[in-house]
């Protein structure tokens, strides 16, 4: 039985392998100096892939019979090169149903260098169409999981970190396990009992294992955890390997502490409505498409119509000096982010630009923050680093006065064009419409959502994306949601004017012109729900583009520009914020079972009742996405799209609780203040700069 995990470590930069490739008159391979092995057979990597990993596990037979809605999930323990989830791609092709989806996980503690990666692969010329989508979406070396779309139809997790740590944090159940690494006589670290544990944890009853060794502490192991095992023939030199299944998983006792957070049981989704066309919903609607799931995207004006309809938005975060799960969750939301797009627009980029931004510290209070922020997080410098003045300016291509931090991977995106181009995906149907009331229909089979215009809609489940709006829908009435008003300038440059390289953030945000046009700002005003524009915001965000940018912002009126409030246009939309400035994401408590079962936390909160948490069955939401909703909705909405069509999360599981939705309400538990009634809006402590946002 596993136990709960421990702490998340923190986030860091993973050691590259140290490599040495030895040439022989079939191969240039990779061999492990570290572990004194090879990554692959130099015999034949792919036959003994095939014979240990494919025909050890069954798949050609369990994929030409897979008639389920939700993927087949294969679970690896080492992904050294990818040859073994390459191989599992074009065996699914081969063989599975044109219906059929596949889900790749695979953990890795040293990962390959990009350019490393290409090499190995190399060396097998008919892998070349399955290596280069691998190839260009290959992650950052950093802690956590990187989610990368290989196809349509073929989803690949990257767990990066010790297999075991990984493994324990994995939301999600597998199928089949590819049981690989380093022989276990040069790597024991990594065949523990804590691996095979994890393991048997997270697999469904009958899941299946394959491994090229037979070494008695693998055996004992394996049967400890709760797996049969039998030898079968080896390949090649190797006279004998194992495989087995295992037929009852042990009971998953890591919600033994959190089992508010235990998720609802899914039915396979036949038509999903979400409420809301801006990036919230557009994005959710567009990954339950891209899995085959018929989709209604129900909106009141017109796709991006709220905040999400701006011309352009900078992407980047604001992480805390000290790491937390905020802060996890929107760094890997950025990366996440920067990766969904290069394969929504990889070539013409119409859609968003990597130009990079640089995260200035205009006073003495911020540059002490960046620099407890350096010294404490060991992250890669191609996902954020340090920079002097010079660097900054040399950066930005215009004079700046104060240090910063630089996020390579960030840039902008115009994000009313995005939720067009989503919202256009083939398996969308738009509707346009005001919801008035969800309900669950008379039988209790699904939800029926009432118009404004009398009519109504149908569908067996919902995600609301309607931002700071949501708690007007009865199940989400006690949900806090807080608006902030938030004033866009527009500013006109002249054709020669200069430009900026980098988007630049501090008490504001400027991009580099798009059309002709500045985009500066935005104001910050909580609870503000005027959205006429005000020639006072104009002048506050002109002043703090002048404050941050002064020789850039005089080059403009060299060039010709009017720096003039009269002279600028204006937009104004409305976001919506959490008390803890976290987005909500996943599936809707029923709150007065919560309020009911889980009082005894108000008397005692170490009093855990084994209760699992109850939820609106079918029920969804994506909101409270702030001024980051460009790093962090994308992300949201994998989260409700893979919780929803029951496949592993791409967040560790103690990421996807904090974005849970009933996570306010056991707070106000735990206090004492929660009621059957909306609770008030509150800002909580603050646990990162992300609650106090920077437009």
């Amino acid at each position: 039985m596993s136990p709960p995990p421990s702490p998340l470590p923190p986030l860091t930069a993973l050691s590259a392998p140290d490599l040495e490739w030895r040439a022989d008159d079939v191969s240039d391979a990779p061999y492990s100096s570290v572990y004194d092995d090879v990554y692959f057979s130099r015999h034949d990597g792919r036959a003994e892939t095939t014979h240990v990993f494919i025909e050890g596990n069954r798949l050609p037979e369990r994929f030409a019979a897979w008639r389920e809605a939700r993927p087949f999930v294969i679970g690896e323990t080492g992904f050294g090169t990818g040859l073994n989830m390459l191989c599992a791609w074009m065996c699914f092709e081969q063989y599975a149903s044109a219906e059929a989806r596949l889900h790749l996980v695979s953990t890795e503690k040293y990962p390959l260098p990009r350019d490393a990666l290409a090499r190995a692969l190399a060396i097998w010329p008919e892998l070349a169409a399955h290596a280069r989508p691998l190839i260009d979406q290959w992650p950052e070396p950093l802690s956590g999981v990187h989610r990368l779309w290989l196809s349509e139809r073929v989803t690949l997790d990257l767990h990066f970190g010790d297999a075991a740590e990984r493994l324990t944090r994995l939301d999600g159940r597998v199928d089949a396990w590819f049981l690989d690494g380093f022989s276990p006589a040069n790597n024991p670290d990594m065949w523990q009992a804590a691996l095979y544990e994890a393991m048997a944890t997270v697999s469904r009853p009958g899941a299946s294992f394959a491994t090229f060794t037979c070494a008695g502490v693998v055996k004992r192991g394996l049967r400890a955890a709760g797996f049969a095992w039998r030898k079968a023939p080896g390949y090649g030199r190797k006279r004998e390997m194992l495989c087995g299944e295992i037929a009852e998983p042990p009971h998953d006792t890591r919600r033994a502490t959190t089992p508010w957070y235990t998720p609802p049981e899914v039915a396979p989704a036949r038509h999903v409505v979400v409420i809301g066309a801006g990036l919230a919903g557009t994005s959710v609607a567009a990954a339950l498409a891209r899995r085959g799931v018929r989709v209604t995207l129900l909106e009141r004006d017109h796709t991006g119509a709220g905040a999400s309809g701006n011309r352009q938005g900078a992407l980047y975060v604001k992480l805390a000096a000290e790491t937390n799960s905020q802060s996890r969750v929107y760094l890997a939301g950025l990366l996440h982010t920067r990766r969904w797009l290069a394969t929504l627009d990889p070539e013409r980029r119409q859609l968003w630009s990597d130009c990079g931004v640089l995260q200035l510290a205009p006073d003495a209070k911020e540059a002490k923050r960046q620099q407890r922020f350096l010294e404490h997080h060991r992250l890669p410098e191609s996902v954020v680093r340090g920079v002097d003045q010079a660097a900054a300016s040399r950066a930005a291509e215009t004079p700046l006065n104060t240090s910063g931090l630089a996020y390579p991977q960030a840039g902008w995106v115009r994000p009313d064009a995005l939720c067009r181009h989503l919202a256009a995906h083939s398996g969308i149907t738009f509707h346009q419409g005001e919801a008035r009331t969800l309900e669950r229909d008379a039988d209790d089979a699904g939800w029926r959502i009432a118009l404004a215009d009398g009519t109504a809609l149908e569908a067996d489940q919902v995600v609301v994306a309607t931002a700071h709006e949501a708690p007007t829908l009865g199940p989400l009435a006690g949900l806090p949601l807080q608006p902030i008003r938030g004033q866009l300038t527009h500013l006109p440059v002249p054709p020669d004017a200069p430009t900026l390289a980098r988007v630049v953030c501090a008490g504001g945000y400027v991009s580099p012109a798009l059309d002709g046009v500045l985009s500066l700002g935005a104001t910050f005003a909580p609870g503000d729900t005027d959205t006429t524009p005000r020639a006072a915001d104009h002048a506050r965000n002109l002043a703090e583009f002048e404050a941050t940018l002064p020789a850039f912002a005089e080059a403009l009126r060299a060039a010709g520009a009017t720096l003039d409030p009269a002279a600028c246009e204006a937009r104004v939309s409305l976001r919506a914020a959490s008390p803890d400035k976290s987005p909500y994401a996943g599936p809707v408590p029923v709150r007065e079972a919560w309020v009911d079962d889980y009082a005894v936390l108000g008397s005692d909160a170490r009093r855990i009742p084994d209760t699992p948490g109850q939820h609106h069955p079918g029920l969804w939401i994506s909101a409270a996405h702030g001024s980051r909703g460009l790093a962090s909705a994308p992300l949201c909405a994998e989260v409700i799209a893979s919780r929803l069509c029951d496949e592993p999360l791409p967040l560790e599981r103690e990421l996807a609780d904090h974005l849970h939705p009933g996570r306010r309400l056991i707070a106000d538990i735990i206090r004492g203040n929660a009621t059957l009634s909306a609770s008030p809006v509150r800002d909580e402590p603050p646990t990162s700069p992300n609650t106090t946002e920077t437009p």
